[in-house]
């Protein structure tokens, strides 16, 4: 007899141990099998010419993508869900298989960089027209709509100075003129924020980070409501759009610690804001799921929790205190990236790519990523940096 499937009631921790995953069509083995495969070979050429299989050829899909594709639209709500190879390849799927030549894309101006250098360059290239707006700001938002507006990119908490905008209300704000709205939820996973369930119609993720969780793959996802499914589902085949079956298969299995992750991100985060938020040196933390903070009350009404990542402004400093600080760190790593399991900081200058609004903050910006070492010793490195930081100022 097969077993009944948790369905999209199921609390979330019981769904990621089960979705995508079908042990009675493996031999009762518990994890999807890993297919590396190119050529899919038919029974017979009418098979072939009236496309009579579910597979065709590894790009359009193997047992294995199917297993990822249907957990993550299970856990996002969604029609169904294509992978990329990166979070950045999902972002541009995604813009593009809603947008035309003569179009105008609205994009909140503290996106994610690699998503605008994209939209100024290709999207440009191609004939789309972009302009940004402040991402905090409605009245100007709706002010921004032409009537060849057809999207709107969103991104809650914005990237590096994490302003929480007001998903539903953009939502049906773009609705109201038939305009496709984007969101770039790799921060909160579908796990802590649904953008589906908020008016959403097309929810990406950088599976690099939270999905994976350990810093050794890169993936994106695009999750589409009913609306959007189709266009995404014709575009990712016409880019030929793939991901690798060994790198779905890390995500697979980062997925099924995903909930006691972020659950211990947000525990070690919490506690590491709430320290720094309390030392001189600091002037303000930008993390919404701290009381106080920036968008805290937004956060609060649409979220179920929050990762590990947020920003802080130090006070007024030389550049040459701000590198002692980074430098006498010893647990903190300097990269890029994010979402894994070891803490890390970078030194972010969101100024300089700023259009639609103005960063005029005294003091440097450094972004941390609270991983899942004790946040004791975490907050024991800080300080070490935070010893070197005020050598240098006197």
């Amino acid at each position: 007899m097969t077993k009944k499937k948790p369905d999209t009631t199921t609390h979330p921790d019981t769904l990621l141990a089960h979705i995508g995953r079908h042990p009675q069509d493996n031999h009762g083995f518990v994890n999807p099998p890993v297919i590396h495969a190119s050529t899919v070979l038919f029974p017979d050429i009418e098979t072939m010419i009236e496309g009579g299989q579910r597979y065709t050829y590894a790009r359009r899909g193997t047992p294995t993508s199917d297993a990822l594709e249907e957990a993550v639209s299970a856990l996002e709500g969604a029609a169904g869900t294509r992978l990329a190879p990166s979070g950045l390849a999902a972002i541009a799927v995604a813009l593009q298989s809603c947008l035309s030549a003569g179009d105008h894309l609205l994009v909140a101006d503290s996106v994610y960089g690699p998503c605008r250098n994209f939209c100024n360059s290709v999207l440009n290239r191609f004939g789309v027209s972009v302009s940004y707006y402040d991402p905090l700001d409605l009245d100007a938002l709706e002010a921004a709509f032409r009537p060849e507006t057809r999207a709107v990119f969103t991104e809650a908490p914005g990237s590096l100075t994490f302003e929480m905008q007001d998903i539903p209300a953009i939502a049906e704000m773009a609705h109201k003129r038939d305009a496709i709205v984007l969101n770039d939820n790799t921060w909160a996973s579908p796990l802590y924020f649904k953008p589906i369930e908020h008016g959403v119609d097309l929810s990406i993720q950088a599976g690099t980070k939270y999905i994976v969780g350990h810093s050794d793959v890169m993936l994106g996802t695009v999750a589409a409501s009913e609306r959007a499914w189709k266009a995404l589902e014709k575009t990712h085949g016409d880019m030929g759009m793939c991901a690798g079956p060994d790198d779905i298969y890390l995500a697979l299995r980062g997925l099924r610690t995903m909930g006691v992750r972020l659950e211990r991100h947000m525990k070690n985060a919490l506690e590491v804001a709430g320290w720094l938020s309390g030392r001189e040196e600091v002037a303000q933390v930008f993390y919404p799921a701290l009381p106080g903070a920036p968008g805290h009350e937004i956060w609060k009404r649409d979220f179920a929790g929050a990762s590990g990542l947020f920003s802080v402004e130090l006070a007024p400093a030389s550049d040459d205190a701000v590198k002692a600080f980074i430098n006498a760190l010893e647990i903190f790593g300097l990269g890029y990236s994010w979402g894994g399991f070891e803490s890390l900081l970078t030194w972010p200058r969101p100024k300089a790519i700023r259009t639609a609004t103005s960063w005029d903050a005294a003091g440097p910006l450094l972004r941390l990523h609270i991983g899942l070492e004790d946040p004791a010793d975490l907050i024991a490195d800080l300080e070490g940096g935070f010893a070197a930081f005020n050598a240098a100022r006197t």
